[in-house]
């Protein structure tokens, strides 16, 4: 999500470098005030005719979809993963491969009984047993059944990005539009061909899956290409305990689509971590969303989809930049909770923003991509930017499988009529977008002091 804006506040519904630099934000996610850990943009401004919707996706206000959220963290040092098909290895985070590669090996001794014959049937043994088994062709109904740890977690990677970066094609397959009554709320993830998860607080004003459509295989969301679609949805299943214990806990929804969607290289599912999946705090993660740039400045045309790398932040080190001064009402209290994760980078100012909410946050396991939160809300994203929350997958991975078994599988034959996907003319954020942000708390204002102490934390 670098270079997108990350969620602001909604009242209704819910080059990186430097801090001199132009923060950028994805626009998705709810953001409380101006943090240390926003993007910045170079060139997004706002253009004569263009309109600038109202903010539906601001962070801690919980009325928004569009909450671009950008995890505040120190910055990782690990490279980023440049392997465009590392096979997947890890079983037990439920998307990896192993890749078996055993053969038979036999020589023969001359003068043995394998004549010139036996010769030709021992090679075509050994090509046999060295060959993967034939498949039968994959058709796009039966694709929908291809093991998702053959596919899930690959992605196009090609080089280094920083925030406020555009991303190029086929970079995140998962990435998802979230589109309401035709307009883009909220980002989202692809977890399967047939499922896709974003943020509760997107879903304030409705929950009539009528009302909804997921764009996929989107990299400019007014320029769709011939692997772009438009997706009906089936069910929408906002989690029941959201913003029921606190402020935007299980800040989570599934979606199941009403047909399953054809993978290819523009549109494939993240993986899925299990609920015992330790994520270590040097990880390779990515944000990405078409959110705002700023917390003042849209997405201009054609509305390319934002990325940025940022590093995962221990939670109590997250939970210090949110505490609320003597006397906050109740209602205005955010705080980083169990079910919550951070991460975001100080330096760069890599942050969410309005227009993100429901967007991945990505980290690169076991040589594949893992779907490990969805960003949820944070301060406002500006300079200086703070650590951006997001929904924490692990924590809820036991709920997603429930839910999916749960759900009965649609009738094809019921569904709709296969939609054209469309070309978006403007990407305003509604307010149902907006990421969420605390109102009045004491806030660290310079990376220096973030560091400080991250360093102090971890000593």
């Amino acid at each position: 999500m670098t270079g997108t804006v990350w969620p602001r506040h909604s009242h209704s519904h819910p080059n990186v470098s430097p801090i001199k630099h132009q923060t950028r934000v994805l626009g998705d996610g709810w953001r409380p005030r101006p943090s240390a850990w926003e993007l910045r943009a170079e060139t997004a401004t706002c253009r004569t005719g263009y309109t600038c919707l109202s903010a539906a996706g601001d962070l801690p206000l919980l009325q928004g979809p569009w909450n671009n959220h950008r995890p505040t963290e120190a910055v990782s040092q690990r490279p980023a993963v440049d392997r465009e098909h590392a096979p997947l290895t890890d079983r037990s985070l439920g998307g990896g491969k192993q890749k078996r590669t055993g053969g038979m090996g036999a020589t023969r001794r001359e003068g043995s009984v394998l004549g010139r014959q036996g010769a030709c049937a021992l090679a075509a043994l050994l090509l046999w047993l060295r060959l993967p088994p034939l498949r039968a062709q994959v058709t796009p109904s039966n694709r929908n059944n291809e093991n998702l740890a053959d596919v899930c977690g690959k992605s196009k990677v090609t080089g280094k990005i920083f925030g406020g970066k555009k991303a190029e094609p086929e970079r995140w397959p998962w990435q998802a539009s979230l589109l309401m009554n035709g307009r883009h709320i909220c980002g989202a993830a692809l977890i399967s061909s047939t499922w896709v998860v974003s943020a509760a607080h997107c879903f304030q004003r409705s929950h009539h899956p009528a009302d909804y459509r997921i764009l996929l295989g989107y990299n400019q969301l007014s320029n769709p290409g011939s692997f772009s679609r438009q997706m009906t949805v089936n069910k929408v299943i906002v989690h029941a305990d959201f913003n029921k214990f606190h402020r935007f806990g299980s800040d989570i929804t599934l979606l199941q689509l009403d047909i399953p969607v054809e993978f290819n290289s523009h549109i494939r599912p993240a993986c899925l971590p299990d609920n015992s999946t330790v994520l270590p705090m040097d990880s390779s993660c990515w944000i990405s969303g078409w959110g705002m740039l700023t917390e003042d400045v849209f997405l201009p045309a054609p509305f390319q989809l934002q990325e940025a790398k940022v590093s995962l932040i221990d939670s109590d080190s997250c939970r210090r930049f949110f505490i609320p001064p003597p006397g906050t009402p109740p209602h205005d209290v955010f705080s980083v909770k169990d079910d919550m994760i951070c991460a975001g980078d100080t330096w760069d100012e890599k942050s969410i923003c309005r227009g993100d909410s429901g967007g991945p946050l990505v980290c690169f396991l076991r040589r594949a991509w893992y779907l490990v939160g969805v960003t949820s809300w944070s301060w406002d994203c500006r300079s200086p930017v703070s650590p951006s929350v997001f929904t924490r997958i692990t924590y809820f991975a036991n709920w997603i499988q429930e839910q999916q078994r749960a759900t009965p599988t649609p009738d094809p034959s019921k569904a709709p009529p296969e939609e054209k996907p469309p070309v978006l003319v403007n990407v305003p954020i509604p307010e149902a977008g907006t990421v969420p942000k605390p109102r009045v708390f004491l806030v660290l204002l310079t990376s220096a002091t973030l560091l400080l102490l991250i360093l102090l934390q971890s000593r």
